[in-house]
């Protein structure tokens, strides 16, 4: 028998960047990219191994498109999950853990680049 997916919230496969600012209370600066993206959260690849329960601070740049700035989302929330990624190309050994996230605040920021 098949088991259903049981979460809340719809999951949306998007890559898109992700600014990693701040672990717990130590400043961390790492630039990847997500996987998925929910209002309740996040899964994004990481160098590092991210401890499970600790508090997290990230942005994600939303791409306006070719005439309008982008816009950041300022995120906190918490690391409820760290995996392994399975190792087959480059880029998966550069990055060799998936790691969820919830989001608990967010506030828009528009980048006025």
């Amino acid at each position: 028998m098949l088991q259903s997916d049981q979460r809340k919230t719809k999951r949306f496969d998007l890559r898109l960047p992700i600014e990693l600012v701040r672990m717990g209370a130590e400043p961390i600066a790492t630039t990847t990219e997500t996987r998925n993206v929910s209002s309740g959260g996040v899964l994004f690849i990481s160098e590092s191994q991210l401890p499970v329960g600790e508090p997290i601070e990230y942005f994600i740049t939303l791409h306006a498109g070719k005439d309008s700035n982008n816009v950041r989302l300022h995120c906190v929330g918490t690391v409820i999950r760290l995996e392994a990624r399975p190792r087959r190309t480059r880029k998966d050994k550069e990055m060799p853990f998936n790691v969820a996230a919830t989001l608990e605040r967010y506030e828009f920021i528009r980048n006025n680049r």
